[in-house]
């Protein structure tokens, strides 16, 4: 309430546009040209608006029909600063040819990378030795880098200090995946949205297209009236469904200490728990839990136990990343047990890029328990480095779970939480990162009841 806020204007400006016709800024290949699209400076400082229209025409035909494969805005920096960035994201090297005004501020300027001979001036060309070539000095890119991170890395460390500790690969080949008892044409699916639930529509999206029947319920809790309806409705509607689905997001805030709290709470519920219990072992159904939900599901016991129980200190638990801060980037999951409906259509060994998203997805648990977790097969995923070995280095295990546990599963493989948003993929989503995406996890589980 005593905060003094100076007068800010943020000013936000969306462009509607095929995804198809949008590159990354990034330098995409080796021995490609990179050319200077200018706007003239009037006298009076301004652009000029024509040249510059023009050129924004230019770009996006010439996006469009990929002959510029990468382009970068020239900012305070100038083409240095532009190229530079440009040469980071793929570690790909750049040979000036041009020597002058190289740090001049050309706003409303491009820098373009393309294959072809172009009617631009030449800044230069990439090259394969991850080294920046100017005015006859080298400059290596892992120093590049570190100087740009460097100001900001106490405040927002990129990574955390890897841990060290004992680690293995949890390969578990099950013999055979069975199938549900019941068989459904187009399986229901209840999606509870609770206070601070953000994924709702990406796991329905998915469901749908997987050929289920999702159903979106919004958790009230505003009232003691709303929030028993909420319950009886929720039990209600588990009764008729064949998968339950806890998707990510903040539920509850994430408090008090910790994530997914509220909704381990409300799944107490003696109606609601005995409806998960009748859906689960009377009824053969499935449970999901992603980020948020598969923190609830820990707390619940749901995995690796199967059961909603009273929790003790031997529990498995996930708890604040190693570094601190919240983690929003791409990893590296390899598949480690397919023992899980939910895996059925993936084999062990296959690794698949995805997204992660949070704070708290540190997996940790006594040494007894995750021994028996890989003797039961119940480690379903891990994080792995580029050469598909789980490792605890940060770069590719960023809240540095132990055993490099992405996602486990209960004994029987029907109920399976991971951390990494398998529901967020689209075609065109992923700019620059190349890989499999798609773990059918959807699919496999409506393939469950067929």
């Amino acid at each position: 309430n005593d905060m003094d806020v100076p007068p800010t204007l943020v000013s936000f400006a969306i462009a509607p546009v095929s995804t198809k016709a949008i590159i990354s800024r990034e330098m995409k290949k080796t021995s490609s040209k990179v050319y200077l699209v200018e706007t003239p400076i009037l006298e009076n400082g301004l652009l000029d608006l024509e040249a510059f229209l023009e050129n924004i025409r230019w770009m996006e035909e010439n996006i469009a029909n990929k002959t510029v494969i990468s382009a970068s805005a020239i900012s305070y920096g100038g083409i240095a600063e532009a190229v530079t960035k440009m040469c980071l994201g793929n570690r790909i090297g750049f040979t000036f040819r041009m020597n002058d005004g190289l740090f001049d501020k050309k706003y409303g300027s491009f820098v373009v990378e393309s294959e072809k001979d172009l009617d631009f001036p030449l800044v230069g060309t990439t090259n394969d030795g991850a080294v920046i070539c100017c005015l006859d000095k080298e400059y290596q890119l892992e120093a590049l880098s570190d100087t740009f991170e460097k100001p900001l890395s106490k405040v927002y460390p990129p990574y955390a200090d890897s841990i060290c500790g004992e680690i293995t690969d949890c390969e578990y080949k099950a013999s055979n995946i069975v199938t549900s008892s019941v068989k459904v044409a187009k399986p229901r699916v209840l999606i509870p949205v609770f206070p601070g639930s953000n994924c709702e529509y990406d796991t329905a999206r998915r469901f749908e297209k997987a050929g289920a029947e999702p159903h979106v319920l919004v958790f009230k809790n505003l009232t003691v009236s709303m929030l028993e309806e909420s319950v009886a409705q929720m039990s209600e509607m588990i009764e008729k469904s064949q998968i339950l689905m806890i998707p990510g997001g903040f539920s509850g805030g994430d408090e008090p200490d910790g994530s997914g709290k509220f909704i381990s709470a409300v799944l107490r519920n003696p109606k609601i728990k005995e409806a998960i219990n009748r859906m689960l072992y009377q009824r053969d159904g499935l449970m999901l839990g992603i980020c948020n939900g598969f923190q609830a599901l820990i707390k619940l016991g749901l995995v690796p136990y199967g059961d909603i129980l009273e929790p003790n200190e031997n529990w498995p638990t996930l708890t604040f990343n190693t570094i601190p801060r919240h983690i929003s980037t791409m990893v590296d999951v390899k598949v480690t047990s397919n023992l899980s409906p939910w895996l059925m259509n993936t084999k062990v060994g296959d690794v698949y890029k995805t997204a992660i998203s949070h704070g708290e997805g540190r997996f940790t648990a006594p040494k007894a328990v995750l021994e028996e977790l890989i003797q039961n097969g119940q480690i379903a995923t891990q994080y792995v480095d580029m050469s598909g070995n789980p490792t605890y280095d940060s770069r590719y295990n960023p809240n540095g779970s132990l055993y490099s546990i992405e996602g486990i599963t209960s004994k029987d493989g029907r109920i399976f939480g991971k951390m990494g948003h398998s529901e967020r993929i689209a075609d065109d989503l992923y700019k620059n990162i190349e890989g499999s995406f798609d773990m059918k996890l959807f699919e496999s589980g409506v393939s469950y009841f067929k």
